[in-house]
């Protein structure tokens, strides 16, 4: 892995917690303006501009990238964010609960990217991918972090241990109670010496970030007749964490009706393929399987494993798609079906149980969480995941550290 210290733009310790954010695709845009309702210093007037323009403006429109610039300057100009005053590595620490992950804030080269040392496990949607390659090329900067992994390493945790140990830089709890603690390292020679010997990292979330920026610095590096491949833009902000830090939890799916079965017909038939238990635990407790919400009550869903499945076909996603969500309720492309609507696991199964009883959505799939290790198996496969199977917690905030170009 190549790895180096940067001299990015950063908040002063007293605005570190104003000018964090969320990252722009978790929150809508009504979220995210009233997120940022009463402080000009939230990154997200740059990450989600159209907060700061008229109500209907279409996300994706000039005026709203526009916007982002101005905003952006302005945080710059008024002291929300900070130039470094050297090349710095960064650990960042997040404590949610009982949970922490530390990782290293660094930019890593889209070359890594692009000859997959930096290995994928997910197709990105053309419109969020252009999206943010104009934001990333309007700003010559990228304002959030990709979210890598990597293997655990004894050199990297011995390293980590080493910093945190000693004062943080800042430190500060996100209203939503989650702690972002991080530590300035100058210079980070020992870091980026250790990554050298780190064979793969694997985009654990950000891939529409990750892509947007490689296609920026590949626009940049082709107009660039003296090109060298040491230039700012062929690097992108990243945070690398240690596999066996992490916290995967499920990603889970409404659907909006049961494509003109009964509540008894769709029962029948989902116990052809899968064996049912009535009054279930809402959250499945091994993979294999699924509970399923319906009419009120919760279901057990256990899938027969195959000894032909491959790591792909293995994944309770998988199973669901390919046993009832496609042959039963129609679902063939999750990707772009308007009846299908996916949750993340930190809203919890009463946020199924509410979106189902309100009305609005016939049936509600409650997943097991895929694994790091399935993760890495499938991305070492040159594989594909099915969509939304995997929701990280805690969320990396933007806007603690700006790499520019």
């Amino acid at each position: 892995m190549r790895i180096r210290a940067f001299q990015g733009l950063r908040p002063q310790p007293d605005k570190a917690a104003k000018v964090a954010a969320l990252p722009y695709d978790v929150v809508s845009t009504e979220e995210a303006r009233a997120l940022a309702a009463g402080n000009p210093l939230s990154l997200l007037h740059v990450t989600r501009a159209e907060i700061d323009l008229p109500e209907g403006t279409d996300p994706y429109s000039e005026a709203v990238y526009a916007k982002a610039r101005e905003n952006f300057e302005r945080l710059q100009r008024e002291g929300g964010l900070t130039r470094e005053t050297e090349p710095c590595v960064y650990l960042y620490r997040q404590s949610m609960g009982g949970h922490s992950q530390t990782g290293l804030v660094t930019v890593c080269h889209i070359e890594d990217y692009e000859n997959d040392r930096i290995k994928k496990h997910e197709k990105t949607r053309k419109a969020k991918e252009d999206d943010r390659t104009t934001l990333n090329r309007t700003l010559r900067a990228h304002p959030g972090p990709v979210f890598l992994t990597y293997k655990d390493d004894s050199r990297l945790r011995e390293l980590t241990e080493a910093v945190v140990s000693g004062a943080p830089f800042f430190d500060f709890a996100a209203p939503d109670g989650v702690r972002h603690t991080l530590w300035r390292v100058a210079g980070g020679k020992a870091f980026v010496d250790a990554f050298a010997d780190v064979p793969y990292s694997y985009v654990a979330d950000g891939h529409h970030r990750a892509a947007s920026a490689a296609r920026v610095g590949k626009e940049l590096r082709d107009a660039n007749p003296v090109h060298t491949g040491e230039e700012d833009y062929n690097w992108f902000l990243a945070v690398l964490f240690p596999a066996g830090e992490l916290n995967i939890l499920p990603y889970n799916r409404v659907v909006a009706d049961l494509n003109g079965l009964s509540a008894d017909e769709f029962l029948r038939q989902v116990g052809a393929g899968a064996e049912i238990t009535s009054d279930a635990d809402p959250s499945p407790t091994c993979p294999g399987q699924v509970s399923m919400y319906l009419g009120g009550r919760w279901y057990g869903l256990e899938f027969a494993a195959d000894a032909n499945e491959g790591p792909i076909e293995r994944l309770d996603v998988s199973r669901l798609q390919d046993k009832i969500l496609a042959p039963l309720l129609a679902i063939d492309d999750p990707r772009t079906s308007q009846r299908i609507d996916f949750v993340g696991g930190v809203r919890g199964t009463s946020e199924l149980e509410r979106r189902v009883d309100s009305g609005e959505w016939a049936v509600a799939f409650s997943m097991y969480p895929v694994t790091v290790g399935q993760l890495m198996e499938i991305a070492d496969a040159g594989a594909i995941m099915p969509p939304k199977s995997t929701w990280f917690e805690p969320k990396l905030r933007s806007g603690l550290v700006v790499h520019t170009f």
